[in-house]
């Protein structure tokens, strides 16, 4: 068992706080803000859609400052990136949503 992130290799210094933690507005994973909780579904769903294209929208942006030179191709790999990931849950969460309806649908009444 691990009583440290010290006691790791490469982690010199490094201290992960137990208690008292309050949660960030963003997660590292998907960097969209989690919803409160007086938040319903459907404005999950629209702020989620709102960062999506925010993100589809600053790769494209990237993409044309790097044509134009203003920008490195590291800038819009990352960009474009980013932008593919969103696309990528969007489409995961619209085969869920269609899965959910089919399946409700198919419900005895």
């Amino acid at each position: 068992m691990i009583d440290a992130v010290a006691s790791l290799p490469g982690a010199a210094g490094l201290s992960v706080p137990t208690s008292g933690v309050e949660r960030p507005a963003a997660t590292a994973l998907t960097g969209f803000a989690q919803p409160t909780r007086h938040t319903d579904f459907s404005q999950v769903l629209s702020q989620v859609a709102r960062d999506g294209i925010g993100q589809i929208q600053a790769a494209e942006a990237a993409s044309i400052k790097g044509l134009q030179g203003h920008a490195s191709v590291q800038e819009v790999v990352e960009a474009v990136m980013s932008a593919e990931q969103s696309l990528n849950t969007a489409i995961a969460v619209r085969d869920k949503v269609v899965q959910a309806y089919q399946e409700i649908s198919r419900m005895q009444i």
